[in-house]
């Protein structure tokens, strides 16, 4: 499964990386738009790398006039899952978030020249996808409604993509399937109903699933310890979905031995993992950062605390603990607010009518210049450059390295559990054998 936020983003810092061991050059080779990888060298490409202390050079942010922006999503996307894809016959998915709507149509079309199995989204309600991935596997432009803030009634905002106006020739393509991840009984019942084609099938996710969580039902209530509090009425009817008749995956805290077979006793597929294979040997990871999760889980020291403000999509947002990166409110404090990858930013209308963005993390007087509430600023964090940091491709500003956030499920507790004896760290096949245990 590749993860499909911020490709663009990821694909110009490994060039200016020097592009270690070449694997995005070489994949470029099986680009159709030979012209486009030749521009993207030529401004992204350093042969030796950058220095460590210089800054990277920035992709352009999210924008529905941006032209560049989408055709780097779409080469970035393309690259990943034709990477993804190489020495094996098994299949390859990508997985999106419906609240970073601008990149969509550029990352499903790139991915989809790659040949992508499958396509799973969540984070909303993404009952456009399938009729998307109809539409350009029959070699046919795609539009998908954008959420405007501030919208008047009857206004509607679109984007569109048609891979004729990028060059693109009219080319027969594979409609993967699509899965929903959906978090509730009525969601799964809308994407089964209404959405605008065929869905084939669900990821059923619990609150204990890291990364974004869907909030609780009704007013937000917080626990002593600040985390929102999840009820009997945020649990989805597993009898319910399974009478839907489509196929089902659980996830949230299933990367444990035994949870397999639970989970098919219910009528599932089979589970979603992501906490264990984040910290595996092969996982993107900095190797320092999964070294020291690694170590905090076999001391017993792991916490993985459910943010309620962290992310500024207003979702609940998975925030493993560590000293020195984002949720030590120290390193909080002391960084400068910044919006410069802006995946998380929300369109908004201006009174002219046209369309601005605006960003929950980003520097305050920014935010309210645009119409935005203080107290929606409040213990937002930098989702995009954390997580960017967390893999390697920190931006420097300043001769300073923006710190890391790191998202886990609440299974980082147990990820020594992968461990062999006398070893110290694990690999995906480790993980694999273990959940494939009976109990």
């Amino acid at each position: 499964m590749v993860s499909g936020t911020a490709l663009g983003t990821v694909l110009v810092r490994r060039l200016q990386d020097g592009d270690p061991g070449g694997l995005m050059r070489q994949a470029m080779e099986a680009f159709p738009l030979q012209e486009v990888v030749e521009r993207v060298l030529k401004r992204y490409f350093i042969p030796d790398g950058k220095a460590a202390d210089q800054p990277y050079r920035s992709a352009p942010m999210p924008n529905l006039a941006q032209k560049l922006h989408a055709e780097l999503t779409i080469l970035g996307c393309f690259l990943e899952v034709h990477l993804a894809k190489q020495g094996h016959d098994g299949v390859v998915g990508i997985n999106l978030l419906e609240k970073i709507q601008i990149p969509t149509l550029a990352s499903l079309y790139g991915a989809m020249l790659a040949g992508v199995d499958y396509v799973l989204m969540g984070a909303g309600i993404p009952r456009a996808i399938p009729r998307i991935l109809d539409q350009y596997a029959a070699n046919e432009p795609a539009e998908m409604k954008i959420d405007v803030q501030g919208a008047l009634k009857g206004e509607s905002f679109t984007d569109r993509l048609d891979p004729v106006d990028y060059g693109f020739a009219k080319m027969s393509l594979k409609r993967p399937a699509f899965i929903g991840i959906i978090a509730s009984t009525v969601l799964a019942k809308t994407l089964a109903k209404r959405a605008e084609g065929s869905v084939e099938g669900f990821v059923v996710e619990g609150a204990t699933a890291g990364g974004h969580n869907a909030p609780p039902r009704g007013p937000l209530q917080l626990s002593e310890s600040g985390e929102p509090i999840f009820t009997e009425r945020d649990q989805p009817d597993i009898e319910t979905i399974r009478e839907l008749g489509l196929p089902f995956w659980l996830a949230g805290a299933y990367g444990r031995p035994g949870k397999l077979a639970e989970a098919q006793a219910l009528g599932a597929q089979g589970i979603q993992v992501g906490t264990a294979f984040a910290f595996c040997q092969e996982s993107g990871l900095d190797p320092a950062v999964k070294s020291r999760a690694i170590q905090q889980s076999l001391a017993g020291e792991a916490k993985v605390f459910t943010d309620p403000y962290a992310s500024p999509t207003g979702f609940p947002f998975k925030v493993l603990e560590a000293e020195g990166t984002l949720s030590d409110d120290a390193v909080y404090q002391k960084r400068q607010r910044v919006c410069d990858l802006g995946y998380l930013r929300s369109p908004y209308r201006r009174d002219d009518g046209s369309v601005g963005y605006r960003c929950a993390g980003e520097p305050q007087k920014d935010y309210l210049r645009k119409g935005g509430k203080l107290e929606d600023t409040h213990g937002r964090k930098c989702v995009c450059n954390g997580l960017m940091s967390g893999v390697g491709m920190a931006q420097t500003r300043k001769g300073e390295a923006e710190p890391i956030l790191l998202t886990a499920g609440d299974d980082a507790r147990r990820i020594a559990d992968f461990l062999k004896d006398g070893e110290e760290n694990y690999t995906a096949a480790d993980v694999v054998a273990l959940l494939a245990r009976c109990t």
